[in-house]
């Protein structure tokens, strides 16, 4: 464990920027002294020469917080928005005073629900789950588009729904190869944190397929299901492995969705990403922990990217 607060400082988020040596977390929702209204925190954990963290908020003007990715010489966050401001995507400068622009807020008109995950394709497109966590949560209004999953073009402003027929999409990545899109559904935990054990925790893979000159998810199909919890965020490393984190910790699955291993943390994981080569760093909610292992291990994420994660041990190129 490198970082442990009273505070649930590590819940979503996961952002590993390498030139820095930093990592983007996001909160858990809490309810600030003196009000009743909910909230939520970016941090930005620093490592410093003698392998401790420490940790600085980042004050952005980013509404409700969830999901992150390296984008543009920063930070692009799923903003789930309140009741009086729709979230979308939202770009957050990495350094300080660390503006942000909205790239989207809105479906020809109609606002997002929540929006959860996001992954990044090559041809510069965004792909975003949008599921009505926030709407059950108490800090979103009732609906008013289903479940869904979302790619957005900023070069041509298009938005496109991709893929429906989820109770809850959750996190969405693409493997090494980009012929394969992941998403996951956690529909058995309702956003008040009752469970229905009846109902999707599941990794559905589909076909990334190039058709009248655009992208399609096709031959939808089970990758995998989660046999504690749910898979909520999840990865791919650059040998096609998919990991999940999962309610007793991270999970992994071969490209062909045979179970290879888990690593087991108390009260499991809410999120995670990859770091250096053989690092993976863990959020637990009031606890951030470094996960090493072998050294041949990359994530697809940056890899695919072309972000250098080649650091020595003192965070340095």
């Amino acid at each position: 464990m490198a970082h442990q607060e009273d505070f649930p400082f590590a819940y979503r988020g996961a952002v590993y920027v390498p030139d820095k040596d930093f990592v983007f977390t996001v909160s858990n929702q809490f309810t600030p002294p003196g009000t009743d209204i909910k909230s939520i925190a970016i941090s930005q954990m620093a490592r410093k020469p003698d392998g401790s963290w420490t940790r600085q908020e980042v004050a952005a003007d980013v509404r409700m917080a969830s999901g992150a990715i390296n984008y543009d010489d920063g930070i692009l966050f799923c903003a789930q928005g309140d009741h009086k401001d729709a979230g979308g995507l939202i770009h957050m400068e990495g350094n300080f005073p660390y503006r942000t622009r909205t790239l989207l807020n809105n479906y020809y008109g109609r606002p997002f629900n929540s929006i959860k995950e996001l992954a990044i394709h090559s041809d510069g497109s965004i792909w975003f789950t949008d599921p009505v966590y926030g709407y059950e949560q108490g800090i979103r209004p009732a609906p008013q588009l289903p479940n869904q999953v979302y790619r957005f073009d900023p070069k041509n402003g298009d938005v496109r729904v991709m893929a429906d027929a989820f109770g809850r999409p959750s996190g969405i990545c693409f493997s090494p190869d980009e012929e394969i899109c992941y998403i996951s559904d956690t529909d058995c935990i309702n956003g008040n944190g009752q469970i229905d054990f009846s109902k999707p925790a599941t990794i559905y893979a589909y076909d990334v397929e190039e058709r009248r000159q655009t992208k399609w998810l096709l031959n939808r199909r089970v990758f995998a299901m989660a046999d504690v919890g749910v898979p909520d965020g999840i990865a791919c490393d650059m040998s096609a492995n998919v990991y999940a984190a999962c309610a007793d910790g991270l999970s992994v699955w071969s490209s062909g969705g045979i179970f290879l291993s888990k690593v087991i943390l108390p009260s499991g994981i809410a999120n995670f990403c990859f770091g250096k080569d053989g690092e993976i760093f863990l959020l637990n909610g009031k606890k951030f922990w470094v996960l090493n292992i072998n050294d041949s291990v990359r994530g697809a994420l940056l890899e695919r990217r072309g972000i250098n994660t080649d650091l020595d041990d003192s965070g340095s190129e």
